[in-house]
């Protein structure tokens, strides 16, 4: 496993696990990132991301991104 800031763009990865205290697992939960999903990642500038997660692009900093990992 490895945090998704490690992803490329254009790559296609799956959420393994999402580490944080339960309020941000929740918010990134509404958000579509839950454990087995497959996003996309569009892409990338300084840790920060844009990936598409269930039909929508969704921005995320580096802190949020580096609590997912695939």
């Amino acid at each position: 496993m490895m945090p998704l800031t490690m992803a490329r763009t254009g790559e296609k990865v799956i959420i393994r696990k999402i580490s944080g205290n339960d309020d941000i697992r929740r918010h990134l939960a509404t958000l579509g990132f839950v454990v087995d999903t497959m996003i996309l990642v569009v892409s990338q500038m300084a840790g920060n991301l844009i990936v598409e997660v269930k039909g929508s692009r969704v921005a995320l900093d580096k802190s949020m991104a580096r609590r997912i990992f695939i």
